[in-house]
């Protein structure tokens, strides 16, 4: 009888620890899908010498950002959060530096500091933690190599960082994979355009008390914003000096990285924009410096290009890596680092997008922070609503019809792609304002109809407008 009770009390323990440990696990695996974890690199691509011992234009020094969201529901808004988190980084596969550059054999020679090996000019090494600063997070000058551990010969330009966010007692809340992109692909001896390095410290041979054997940081004498040197008094600037003395050379490939990093490949790239579109040729570059310009400070604007609207421009006065739009959220975080918008054709840019969402672009769907699909506009006042496919070929592009017409609730919009295209729908009231922006996206050849909720607006009459480069139409309704 002894034994049975014992048998059964055994037994008791075992479930209670089997529901209770279900029950924590439950809760543990909520608590991870209530944190979405977004990280990016600020510049869509990093460069540095692979040989430091004559000229060098820029060390190891990479940065990551990211941002921490508490996923929001029916009755919560999402919130970006820092406080009592701690977000930590790696690079699988990339674990020392020495070795695969010699950096740590001049940088005291170049920066005037004598560095642990594998630590960068911040103190930084190739694992840690991102610094938090008021709404997101910040790891300046990872010293990482494009050079994974296990080919020290071929770059690997692209690597992934893999970022995992833990609490105040480490329970793992969320983790993430962005590019912490990389490449010694600078070029003035691989381009063909000097023998040697020391061919360009040749160069030099009129300028008093110049190190002619090196090693010779160029932002030493010339001023560089990129890594804050003044420079000495009277020179142009590193920027300056650089685009002026290669101003008949338009290939921009053969110094920034490069012909085989090619690290212009956003959707930029490919919808057919090069760096010119933007930057304007070399001597053009020279020429806005000269004329006042501060290079890496100043550099085009979305807004004022002509290509985007204040609307879909960054904010005022601010570089794009530095905006801030819809709740707080950079918009780096959601449409990807600059010189690598969304989608990008390096696959392994578009990694985290796919962990979040399913798919690759821009981070469009609203349900990923907010839990749900809100029925108000969004970011750049775009109203998300069902996207549904009829057919997968057209011949011309157009809206075909709104109904149900008068609306009350709900309303649908036919439209036709002819081709590859970016589509615009809005909804513009009476006095010609867009009040509902519906879609601004790049569209396939097909026939689609898109649901949207009109309770919001007032009654009257508004127009349905689609544009793209190869129609611009519009539909009368009324909402009732």
């Amino acid at each position: 009888m002894r034994k049975k009770k014992i048998f059964t009390l055994v037994i008791i323990q075992l479930l209670f620890v089997v529901i209770f440990g279900a029950v924590t696990q439950r809760e543990k695996l909520s608590t991870r899908q209530d944190y979405i974890l977004i990280a990016w690199n600020d510049l869509g691509m990093h460069c540095a010498n692979q040989d430091f011992s004559k000229v060098v234009v820029l060390p190891p020094f990479n940065t990551l950002y990211a941002q921490v969201i508490k996923k929001g529901s029916v009755s919560a808004l999402p919130q970006v959060l820092t406080d009592s988190l701690t977000l930590s980084y790696e690079i699988p596969g990339n674990t020392y530096s020495v070795g695969k550059t010699n950096f740590w054999s001049y940088e005291d020679q170049l920066f005037g500091t004598s560095l642990p090996n594998d630590t960068g000019l911040t103190g930084l090494g190739l694992t840690g933690e991102l610094t938090p600063y008021g709404d997101h997070f910040v790891a300046e000058g990872i010293p990482i190599t494009p050079f994974s551990d296990s080919n020290l010969v071929t770059e690997n330009p692209y690597q992934l960082a893999f970022l995992s966010l833990y609490d105040t007692v480490g329970t793992l809340l969320a983790t993430t994979q962005p590019v912490i992109p990389v490449s010694n692909e600078i070029g003035c001896v691989s381009s063909n355009c000097h023998p040697n390095q020391q061919h360009i410290l040749n160069e030099h041979d009129n300028v008093s008390g110049f190190n002619q054997n090196g090693p010779v940081l160029c932002a030493s004498c010339h001023s560089s914003n990129a890594l804050g040197t003044s420079g000495t008094p009277g020179l142009e600037s590193l920027s300056e000096v650089i685009h002026d003395e290669h101003k008949n050379v338009n290939d921009c490939y053969k110094c920034h990285p490069g012909q085989n990093t090619q690290c212009h490949r956003g959707v930029m790239n490919t919808e057919g924009y090069s760096c010119v579109d933007c930057h304007g040729n070399t001597e053009n570059v020279a020429e806005t410096i000269s004329n006042g310009r501060q290079p890496w400070l100043d550099e085009p604007s979305c807004a004022s290009s002509g290509c985007h609207t204040s609307i879909y421009g960054e904010n005022p006065n601010t570089l794009y890596r530095l905006s801030k739009g819809h709740g707080g959220l950079y918009c780096s975080a959601c449409h990807g680092s600059p010189h690598a918008i969304y989608p990008s054709q390096v696959a392994n840019d578009n990694v985290q997008n796919i962990a979040l969402q399913g798919f690759a672009g821009i981070l469009s769907d609203c349900s990923v922070c907010h839990g749900i699909i809100p029925n108000w506009p969004g970011p750049h006042g775009i109203l998300v609503g069902n996207i549904e496919t009829l057919s997968s070929e057209s011949d011309a592009t157009k809206l075909n019809m709104v109904y149900p017409n008068p609306a009350s609730y709900e309303a649908s919009i036919d439209f036709s792609v002819a081709g590859k295209e970016k589509v615009s729908i809005e909804i513009i009231n009476s006095e010609g304002k867009s009040v509902i922006r519906l879609l601004n996206r790049l569209m396939t050849s097909g026939s689609y109809q898109i649901d949207f909720p009109v309770e919001s607006l007032q009654s009257g009459i508004y127009y349905a407008r689609l544009s793209s480069k190869s129609s611009s139409q519009s539909i009368k309704f009324v909402k009732i």
